[in-house]
Formats: C-alpha cells, sequence, structure tokens
C-alpha cells in the first residue's frame, strides 16, 4: 500500500495543484513526475545507499529540486492578479 510521504513540500497548496492538474495537462505531467521523484528519493535515502553511486543520488536529487522549482513557479503564478 502506497502511503503518502508527510514531508511532501506541496501539501498545503493541495486545492491550487488540483486545479492547476485540471486547467493543464503540462502541469499534471510535471506534478506526478515529481511525486515519483520524491517517492524514489525518499526511498533511496532510507536504505542502505552505501552501493548506491554519489552522482546517482546527486542526479536524482537536483531533478526534484527542479520539478520543485518549476511547481512553485506554477503557484505563484495562480496567485497573481490578471491586469
Amino acid at each position: 500500500m502506497n502511503t503518502p510521504r508527510k514531508y511532501r513540500k506541496f501539501t498545503p497548496h493541495k486545492q491550487k495543484i488540483e486545479a492547476l492538474e485540471k486547467e493543464s495537462p503540462r502541469f499534471k505531467r510535471i506534478y506526478s513526475e515529481y511525486e515519483l521523484m520524491s517517492d524514489e528519493l525518499w526511498n533511496l535515502e532510507n536504505t542502505d545507499i552505501s552501493n548506491i553511486p554519489d552522482d546517482f543520488l546527486n542526479a536524482v536529487k537536483l531533478q526534484t529540486e527542479y520539478l520543485e522549482d518549476e511547481i512553485g513557479d506554477w503557484l505563484i503564478q495562480m496567485d497573481k492578479p490578471i491586469q
């Protein structure tokens, strides 16, 4: 059974994320990829990582951070008033 990760950064923005997922297939894909990457990162960090190359772990962290930044930008744009 998949349990939600309690550390999820965007949990307070759940309603905005659901609205963006309905509006934009691109956002939905990005957010879905973020969830997969953050789950994988959590799994990697909470297992015996002695056999996982540092380059691989750093690449997963970097990709997750990139997706977080992009999602954050979408959320900021959603909050801006239309002029």
